[in-house]
């Protein structure tokens, strides 16, 4: 297992460098600038501005500048926020983005496998009904008509939380952001886990436990979940690395100072810096839980091996 991990860490190197390489040269592509604006500087502010920021060198000079800071762990200082660095911004929206994503991924996955084998359980009944009729409408609603709902109701009508705001991570501040977030990944977390369960309860090894006289707990828990949770696993992957580095959406609409206002922030205003860092760390993120999904399956899973 140790040399897989050391493997699939030393192949992560080329992918992260393609994708820096890209998203480095796709920016510097679209027509505009970090200091274009509708009325232009001075031309020699201008030109010492883009001194300043290595902006007067070839590009090919600039993305070698990028990749040495890069490799020192420097995302290079912000064009739009010009007292911080990207390190700075990202060091206090990223816990804030974290914070936020990890209590919804903790609620989808706690609230959605127990929805989906429930449903799984009681199959053509009206509580499978229920079930997917609610999954599938959670599906369908995006977050950006959920959150204004979820402010308007229950920040405005009602006054029982806080509309918007992060009031320093109080607890009333989170609840609404993280019910936004989780309720899509609900319904699609019960929907994968109600089809897994289904058909594990159908599986040869489900019906030799039962044969066995073993407790309906046991033949449940140890055998029927633990083989319906995969599908979960590997939808949790990638999904974990977007909710964990903030959403745009959510972050946006409660005024959340998270790294995914930056992303926006940074591509509306042309900050070079700041939209590359957040595609470094979602790629990041992206690359680590795809390999906690990987060792998660071997643990789950005996017949998959990686030696």
């Amino acid at each position: 297992m140790l040399s897989y991990v050391l493997r699939r860490c030393l192949g992560a190197i080329p992918t992260l460098f393609v994708i820096v390489t890209l998203a480095f040269f796709m920016m510097r592509i679209a027509p505009g600038g970090p200091f274009s604006l509708e009325r232009p500087l001075n031309p020699d502010i201008l030109e010492n501005i883009n001194r300043a920021f290595n902006l007067d060198k070839p590009v090919w000079q600039q993305y070698l500048l990028y990749l040495g800071g890069l490799l020192q762990g420097d995302l290079g200082p912000s064009f739009t926020k010009r007292d911080f660095s990207v390190n700075d911004l990202f060091a206090t929206g990223l816990p804030v983005s974290v914070q936020i994503g990890g209590l919804a991924i903790l609620l989808a996955l706690l609230i959605g496998t127990t929805l989906g084998a429930l449903a799984a359980l009681k199959q053509n009944s009206w509580v499978d009904y229920l079930v997917v009729g609610t999954a599938t409408f959670g599906i369908t609603i995006p977050p950006f008509v959920v959150a204004p709902i979820l402010s308007l109701i229950f920040g405005v009508w009602m006054g029982w939380l806080p509309a918007g705001g992060w009031g320093n991570g109080a607890i009333q501040n989170k609840i609404l952001p993280v019910a936004t977030l989780a309720l899509p990944q609900i319904a699609i977390i019960a929907r994968l886990t109600r089809g897994a369960t289904i058909e594990a309860l159908r599986s040869n090894h489900v019906r030799t436990a039962r044969a066995y006289g073993l407790p309906n707990r046991t033949v449940l828990v140890v055998h029927t979940l633990r083989a319906a949770i995969l599908p979960v696993v590997s939808y949790l992957g990638p999904t974990a690395a977007a909710l964990l580095t903030g959403s745009v959406v959510v972050e946006t609409i409660f005024g959340i100072p998270g790294i995914g206002r930056y992303f926006v922030q940074g591509a509306l205003g042309r900050d070079y810096t700041l939209v590359m860092g957040t595609v470094v760390v979602i790629a990041v993120f992206t690359v680590i839980f795809n390999l906690i999904v990987d060792i998660i399956y071997a643990l789950l899973d005996p017949r998959v091996r990686y030696d």
